[in-house]
């Protein structure tokens, strides 16, 4: 399967317009790797709000992979419980401490294969330790990052290791991780699930999914005509209701 027509250009694009109005920035609080580690397990299903408030009590706890490793998981599953599935994060983070300890002495690595080999990381996470806290170049696509790429036309997979391999084909190695993170802050700010806002979007002008563009605009007037959309004033028949 091939990437979309005009997939390199938008992704340059993007990443030029995104770096104008947005850091690359992780909002997770940590202070070292293994931190990043367990608050990006943890960030699963839940907002970063969430987690910030629930690591300074858990790590002043529990402050290393050997502490973490020995906790007890009834203890960890009651702080960790606003994060939302609590029972499978308590295992994977106390996994994941215990296989640093017995296998990479208590250090977090800086390498993907061995970084995907902890309970609870998949390539996202490990993207996100790499990138953020080692400086190794990786693209994370998570939920908003995987919408924005298919929004964009950048791929045409909803599979987020094709969408990672898609982008990093056209983007410069050195751009993979600010532009993941700048994806996920447009995300969350702008490019919404439910409700994007195309008219403040600084994209909108190339973006294929853009409501603001002109092409889109006649193609959504079409459908509500065919469909008798909300300015269709035909009576329906009484039978028909």
């Amino acid at each position: 399967m091939t990437r979309p027509y005009g997939a390199r250009k938008r992704a340059l694009l993007t990443v030029e317009r995104l770096k104008e109005i947005y850091p690359a920035q992780c909002e997770l609080d940590f202070r070292n790797p293994f931190e990043l580690l367990v608050a990006t397990i943890l960030s699963a299903q839940s907002t970063d709000k969430t987690v910030n408030k629930t690591t300074p009590l858990l790590f002043e706890r529990w402050p290393a992979p050997a502490a973490l490793a020995a906790a007890d998981p009834a203890e960890v599953e009651r702080l960790i419980m606003p994060t939302g599935f609590f029972r499978e994060k308590t295992k994977a983070i106390l996994g994941a401490s215990r296989a640093l300890v017995e296998r990479f002495g208590g250090e977090v690595p800086p390498r993907m294969e061995d970084l995907v080999t902890l309970p609870g990381v998949g390539r996202k996470t490990a993207n996100v330790v790499l990138g953020v806290a080692f400086g190794v170049p990786g693209f994370a696509v998570d939920t908003h990052v995987n919408r924005l790429c298919n929004r964009l036309k950048l791929t045409d997979s909803q599979d987020p290791i094709k969408i990672e391999k898609d982008v990093c084909a056209v983007v410069p190695e050195e751009e993979w991780t600010d532009l993941s993170l700048r994806l996920i802050l447009h995300g969350r700010r702008i490019c919404d699930a439910r409700r994007p806002l195309c008219e403040q979007c600084v994209l909108n002008d190339f973006c294929p999914s853009s409501l603001t563009r002109p092409s889109n605009k006649r193609s959504k007037i079409k459908a509500g005509a065919k469909s008798g959309g909300p300015k269709d004033k035909r009576r329906i028949p009484r039978a028909a209701v």
